[in-house]
């Protein structure tokens, strides 16, 4: 499940619970355990380079404090 913080940055949540804190070292979600699945992963790859396109274009390639975006982007 995709949405999108106060900031318009999209953050991933968990399918079962709604929970958007995961254990990335084994792709589960730190409250009810269930995987995440690679559909899920892969549509917030999606939105988050959408995400920094759209802010490319008005703030920059840094619109995301700490994160890098992708030389492609």
């Amino acid at each position: 499940m995709i949405f999108h913080n106060p900031s318009g940055a999209p953050e991933l949540a968990c399918e079962q619970c709604g929970c958007r804190w995961f254990d990335r070292m084994h792709g589960t979600c730190y409250e009810c355990g269930s995987q995440v699945p690679a559909a899920a992963i892969a549509e917030f790859d999606r939105a988050l380079q959408a995400f920094w396109a759209k802010s490319a274009g008005n703030e920059g390639p840094a619109a995301v404090p700490g994160a890098k975006p992708p030389a492609d982007a």
